[in-house]
């Protein structure tokens, strides 16, 4: 769920990894290859964040235009997500045309398959035929995020049967065992979420630079304040820019001691994880407006449970 609101906006380094592959290298096959491969390919990753499907995220930020992030479960790839335009994702390109898919592979409102003679039926909407779809690749899946705005391919993530099943992103269907993720305690929850707002924070910048804008620093005040909004929303079950407790974006800003003279921001809620919020942003009119805002210097994001909260701000 996203704010159907109009996004508001209102006046007032790490490390490099070590190496990249080549542009021979197609980095869907590392899927079921063991992770010595990835460093072997890649180097270490910049970071790596746990994710809640039992997988940690490898992340790979540097050069902002080969972005990816690979998923290792028990030492194994299980999925990989695209989002940086110079990375081969041979037959398929970030940036290509929809209509290019279509030659590509099938697309379709059910997808079903089977994992450990458990039968699974994933049924798409037609929004998400139309800004998401599903599709079968080889021996894995693909979801296909598909900028509405331009037309184009804005990142793919390919993934198993298992890690599919456990993420359920679309309706569900099955037959036999219900494939779940380990269920974490709010201390390894707290250690997922700040993973997504730095997710949040990268992917927002490969947005803004495809677009040809200024990337934007991370300043953690703000993201103080943008996390207790997450918060509050989850606790106090409500979904809205105005807090009942500390008023509109303006006012939690003010008194969370942040400086600015514009600020923006977007909320998002019951989405499966980081990648899903930023693609969900950029296909809503109003929210892509503050993403591509090209005044805001400054980001600060706070996700709590599965309420997310990104505050962008132009500094003095």
């Amino acid at each position: 769920m996203i704010d159907s609101s109009v996004s508001k906006i209102m006046t007032l380094k790490t490390e490099k990894n070590k190496s990249f592959p080549n542009d021979k290298i197609i980095i869907y096959d590392l899927i079921g290859k063991d992770s010595k491969k990835v460093l072997e390919l890649f180097g270490k990753p910049v970071r790596i964040d746990q994710s809640e499907y039992d997988y940690e995220w490898w992340i790979y930020n540097e050069p902002i235009e080969k972005y990816c992030q690979i998923g290792i479960e028990n030492g194994k790839v299980v999925t990989v997500f695209v989002m940086g335009d110079q990375i081969d994702i041979t037959p398929f390109k970030i940036g290509g045309s929809v209509r290019s898919l279509q030659s590509i592979v099938d697309i379709n409102e059910e997808v079903d398959f089977e994992v450990d003679q458990n039968l699974y039926q994933f049924e798409l909407t037609e929004e998400e035929l139309a800004t998401v779809p599903l599709v079968r690749y080889k021996d894995f899946f693909a979801q296909i995020y598909i900028d509405q705005f331009s037309d184009k391919v804005s990142s793919i993530r390919f993934l198993d049967g298992k890690t599919l099943v456990k993420m359920r992103p679309y309706a569900l269907i099955y037959r036999g065992k219900l494939l779940s993720s380990e269920e974490l305690d709010r201390d390894l929850l707290s250690i997922v979420e700040k993973g997504k707002e730095q997710q949040i924070f990268d992917m927002t910048n490969v947005i803004r630079i495809r677009n040809g804008l200024t990337p934007v620093e991370w300043d953690q005040a703000t993201a103080d304040v943008a996390y207790s909004h997450s918060k509050e929303m989850h606790d106090e079950k409500y979904f809205s820019h105005v807090s009942p407790n500390h008023g509109d974006l303006t006012n939690r800003l003010l008194n969370g001691g942040v400086t600015f003279l514009a600020a923006g921001e977007n909320i998002a809620a019951r989405y499966v994880d980081a990648i899903s919020v930023v693609e969900g942003w950029q296909n809503s009119e109003g929210h892509r407006t503050t993403l591509l805002h090209k005044e805001f210097t400054h980001l600060g994001v706070g996700v709590y449970g599965d309420y997310y909260t990104q505050n962008f701000i132009k500094a003095w």
